[in-house]
């Protein structure tokens, strides 16, 4: 099905950036005004999954591929129950659509769901200050007018706090446990809990596809009251924010799991708590990484893999205690990819093993994690 829209029938937008740029654009989605972390993603495809991703909390997220849209929306590529972001920026999108999946195009979409944009923006120019200067704080403006005063704006904008010390876990997770498709607990499935620090659809049917029954839990969620689910593994999953914010409730509930030695596969913010409840140390990036086409090196068998990624902080190399080991670290800046215990029963990766959007190298740490939980049982 396709939509015509007039352009010129959109509102007047405007992007500020804290240093004072400011571009004019066109406003998308829903008319205001809002404040956010800008990031660029590179990625050429999957941007209904990237834009539903709750790791992008309070952030304002900027696609570096040209053209987006043209496959519209659709009910399957949903990752989160709401949208978590806080803006979205593209070069130029698609006013029509055209896939059998395809139910709106992503303007009505946007509006139908609050979310403000803006397009007609020079992303190239955009993406290149974010590599120069780091995320910078930024502010949209869908729908101003002559009356406005940038300059207040822009002491606004600056005067923003951003994410640095900022748990945003609480805000995504869910307020109550449930059995994910609640699919009952028989003698073929293993029973896992996932502690939802912002977990994503595909993540879920994922494990669920390798004979896990998921009990998902809010990351709030102590040792105590995660022990009553029996569980055989645990999945600690992606989330947004600063992972030291997280840990002051996050690291004790860990340390707990590690304890009783209960198998942990974490991956993004989880692979982040997990290390800091080890003893090491997480800081902010310059500017992250956001992309389906992130190279990355297991150090293991010496392979590469092409991953999904979606992360501002990272691990710090030298505080990771001696028992850690590096399974995986980054082809583009060596940053820390992945984590094993040289002896204990856990894992953890930085990326997006799920790939939704992405390539498919890295779905094999789904069954590595069952091979996991089946040696402990035998042990």
């Amino acid at each position: 099905m396709f939509f015509k829209n007039n352009i010129s029938n959109f509102p007047n937008a405007a992007l500020i950036l804290e240093n004072g740029d400011i571009y004019p654009c066109i406003g998308i989605g829903k008319k205001g005004q809002i404040v956010g972390e800008l990031c660029f993603n590179t990625s050429m495809t999957g941007y209904q999954e990237a834009i539903t991703d709750p790791s992008y909390a309070s952030q304002i997220l900027m696609f570096t591929f040209p053209h987006i849209g043209i496959t519209g929306v659709n009910k399957k590529d949903i990752e989160s129950k709401r949208i978590y972001l806080n803006g979205v920026i593209f070069r130029d999108i698609s006013y029509d659509y055209s896939s059998w999946r395809g139910i709106n195009d992503l303007n009505n979409w946007l509006k139908k769901n609050n979310v403000i944009g803006a397009t007609n923006i020079n992303t190239r120019d955009l993406t290149i200050k974010v590599r120069k200067y780091g995320a910078l704080k930024a502010t949209i403006i869908n729908g101003y007018n002559k009356n406005m005063n940038f300059n207040e704006i822009i002491k606004n904008t600056r005067n923003w706090p951003g994410i640095k010390n900022l748990d945003l876990a609480k805000v995504v997770s869910c307020k109550k446990p449930y059995i994910y498709k609640n699919i009952k607990n028989t003698r073929n499935k293993i029973n896992i809990v996932a502690i939802d620090y912002g977990c994503k659809t595909k993540i879920l049917e994922l494990l669920t596809a390798h004979d896990f029954r998921v009990t998902v839990v809010p990351c709030t969620f102590t040792y105590d009251q995660i022990k009553k689910y029996k569980p055989k593994g645990i999945f600690l999953s992606n989330g947004p924010g600063d992972p030291l914010a997280t840990s002051e409730y996050s690291k004790k509930t860990i340390e707990e799991i590690i304890k009783n030695k209960i198998p942990i596969f974490g991956i993004c913010l989880g692979h982040q708590l997990l290390g800091l409840s080890l003893g090491a140390k997480t800081k902010k990036m310059h500017h992250g990484h956001h992309g389906v086409n992130q190279p990355v090196k297991n150090l293991l068998n010496k392979s590469i893999e092409i991953t999904s990624q979606n992360h501002g902080f990272m691990i710090d190399l030298p505080s990771l205690p001696k028992q850690i080991k590096v399974s995986h670290i980054s082809l583009f800046d060596n940053v820390i990819q992945g984590l094993e215990h040289k002896s204990k029963l856990f894992f953890s990766v930085q990326y997006h093993p799920e790939s939704s959007p992405g390539p498919h190298d890295s779905r094999y740490l789904f069954k590595k994690f069952k091979n996991l939980i089946n040696k402990n049982k035998n042990a």
